[in-house]
């Protein structure tokens, strides 16, 4: 069974559900980002209010459309020029593996591609991610190189339109 998703901007709400994932050193395993304290409610409302309307983001939640529930977060960051950087996680661990994250990486692709008119979107994942690695591929990212012992990789808006006919089955 194939789990539905939609995305949505974050707002400030979603600290009540978000700052439980900043403190669970599972979800960042394989990420750049590891707690170093405890992360309170207030302290990823001040995060959410001080970083949710930077114009060199897009933000977004990861919803399950049949329970309207939030799961995670995927953004493009670092805007410059006509790129930006893909980070994505699934904060609700009970989501792991379920071809969320593939979903995910199509639709903010093409937010970022048509809405947002990039002309390349990358990402840089941990060589021991294989599940991660394995999403951005099925997406259409190739590797282009390492990065501080990441791998990076990237996709060009050509390449996307080239291969997003394939992906019919994931509506916004």
């Amino acid at each position: 069974m194939i789990i539905s998703i939609y995305i949505r901007p974050l707002v400030l709400e979603d600290a009540e559900v978000s700052y439980s994932w900043r403190n669970d050193a599972s979800v960042w395993t394989y990420t750049g980002f590891k707690p170093n304290r405890v992360v309170t409610k207030e302290m990823e409302l001040d995060w959410l209010r001080n970083n949710l309307n930077k114009p060199d983001q897009s933000r977004f939640a990861i919803c399950v459309k049949e329970l309207d529930t939030y799961i995670g977060n995927v953004q493009l960051l670092d805007f410059h020029g006509k790129s930006a950087e893909l980070h994505l996680f699934i904060g609700n661990k009970l989501y792991w593996g379920k071809g969320i994250g593939f979903q995910a990486t199509v639709l903010m692709l093409r937010y970022g591609f048509f809405e947002r008119k990039l002309e390349v979107i990358y990402l840089k994942v941990h060589p021991a991610n294989i599940a991660a690695i394995s999403i951005y591929e099925k997406a259409g990212f190739e590797i282009t190189g390492k990065d501080d012992g990441n791998i990076t990789m990237s996709i060009s808006r050509d390449r996307f339109i080239e291969i997003e006919p394939s992906f019919k089955l994931i509506s916004i």
